[in-house]
C-alpha cells in the first residue's frame, strides 16, 4: 500500500507553514492532500505550483523486541478527531549514512542518539507514521507524518526539537517540515 502526499490546490489538509530546515525547499502551497493506494498516485498535469511525494509504510526497522512491545503499547494510531494538527517532515540521510552497516546505524540511532527512548514520552499524545521511499526514487528518504490535538503542539516542537538535536540528525542532509490543520468539511 502506498501512501501519496500531494501539496497544491486542494486537499483536506491547510497547510500553515513550510520551511526548509536543511538543503532545498519545496514549492509553498495552501493544501495537502494524503491518499492511500495500490499505486503511487500520479498528478493529473505536472505544475510548479505543486509537488508529490510517495512512501510505504513498511516493517519497524533499528528496533529491539522490547522496544517493538514498548511502541506497540502505548502508541496512538493516525486519524483520531481530536488530532486536527498534523506535520509531514520529508527527510533525505547523507550517502555516509547509507554506507554504514545496519548495525552500525542502530548503534546511532538508539544508542548514542535515543531515538526511541526519547520518542516514548511523547507517546500517545502525538500519533506517528514513517513512510519509506528510498527505494522508489523518490527525492526523500523517508516521508514522517505526525498527527497532534491543538493542544499538545509544544510537545510536538519538543519532540522535533530533541531529535533534531541527535547524532542521527547530523547525517540529514535534507529536510522540509510541513504544518498542516484539518479542513472541516462539516461545514
Amino acid at each position: 500500500m502506498f501512501t501519496t502526499f500531494r501539496g497544491g490546490q486542494s486537499g483536506g489538509w491547510r497547510v500553515t507553514a513550510i520551511s526548509a530546515v536543511k538543503g532545498a525547499p519545496l514549492a509553498a502551497v495552501p493544501s495537502l492532500s494524503v491518499v492511500h493506494s495500490e499505486a503511487i498516485a500520479l498528478p493529473l498535469l505536472p505544475s510548479r505550483t505543486s509537488w508529490r511525494l510517495a512512501g510505504v509504510a513498511s516493517h519497524v526497522r533499528y528496533v529491539e523486541r522490547g522496544e517493538k512491545t514498548q511502541l506497540a503499547a502505548v502508541q496512538a494510531g493516525l486519524g483520531r478527531p481530536a488530532a486536527s494538527c498534523a506535520a509531514l517532515i520529508p527527510i533525505r540521510k547523507s550517502a555516509a549514512w547509507w554506507e554504514l552497516t545496519q548495525e552500525e546505524r542502530r548503534r546511532i540511532f538508539e544508542d548514542q542518539s535515543h531515538h526511541i527512548a526519547g520518542s516514548l514520552k511523547y507517546l500517545p499524545d502525538i500519533a506517528r507514521q514513517l513512510y519509506h521511499c528510498r527505494d522508489l526514487g523518490e527525492p526523500f528518504d523517508f516521508l514522517t507524518w505526525f498527527e497532534y490535538a491543538p493542544e499538545h503542539a509544544g510537545l510536538f516542537e519538543d519532540l522535533v526539537g530533541m531529535l533534531r538535536g541527535t547524532e542521527e540528525w547530523t547525517y540529514v542532509e535534507r529536510e522540509v517540515d510541513i504544518r498542516v490543520e484539518q479542513i472541516d468539511l462539516r461545514g
